[in-house]
């Protein structure tokens, strides 16, 4: 059995999704991020970087317990485990990893900035806004020249780098993203939402995450609480 400590965010949705499409078994518990519950010794004990999502596999490689942090790690781990959505042949396999790493190194952290700047600084900040808001819309021009000549990142397969990149496109308003400019992207986008798997996935934790972000959240994601020694 899989226990995942996860909540309603874009790097969660990354393993709702993949547990969704594999059809493995799991509990699901969420971490409320906006009440500090990341903080908590017993969750930095499987994620010292107090991020979700964490995983604790009662069935690890050697058939004993493994925990699994950072997401990018999580989707790999259970991509290996299934022999599943890493692509077919080693060719597919590598440019599954290319565009994982992509999305962990750019896609992530640069729309996540646009959507901070845009959205929930207390401030307007108008160079910052412009820096990652520019930063967006060149990162989705790599996504749609991508996607101009086949159906998913890492080929004809659809694979964890698809999976890994979809749930931050689905703020692309938040970002200052216009989808028209984008066709390419934006049929990938929509095959994607299509899937059953998918409308499931980002579904989980939704009933239980806050619909606004209050002052305590404020101060448990941005203020001075989540730069403490721990």
């Amino acid at each position: 059995m899989i226990d995942l400590y996860s909540w309603a965010t874009p790097n969660g949705h990354k393993i709702h999704i993949l547990l969704e499409e594999l059809g493995l078994p799991y509990r699901v518990h969420g971490v409320n991020i906006g009440r500090g519950e990341q903080f908590a010794p017993d969750f930095l004990a499987i994620s010292p970087n107090n991020k979700i999502p964490a995983l604790i596999d009662s069935d690890g490689p050697d058939g004993q317990p493994i925990s699994v942090f950072e997401s990018g790690a999580i989707l790999l781990y259970l991509a290996e485990k299934t022999g599943r959505f890493l692509g077919t042949g080693p060719r597919a396999r590598i440019a599954t990893l290319e565009w994982l790493m992509w999305q962990m190194g750019s896609i992530g952290p640069m729309l996540g900035q646009a959507h901070h700047f845009r959205q929930y600084a207390p401030e307007k900040i108008d160079y910052a806004i412009a820096r990652y808001t520019n930063e967006a819309h060149r990162l989705y021009g790599v996504l749609d020249r991508r996607l101009a000549s086949q159906p998913y990142l890492a080929g004809d397969d659809y694979t964890i780098a698809d999976i890994a990149v979809f749930p931050w496109c689905r703020s692309a308003a938040n970002q200052g993203i216009d989808w028209a400019e984008f066709a390419h992207a934006k049929r990938w986008f929509d095959a994607i939402a299509a899937r059953p798997a998918v409308q499931r996935g980002v579904q989980v934790l939704t009933d239980v995450r806050p619909a606004e972000m209050d002052a305590t959240a404020r101060e448990q994601l941005f203020g001075s609480t989540q730069y403490q020694r721990r």
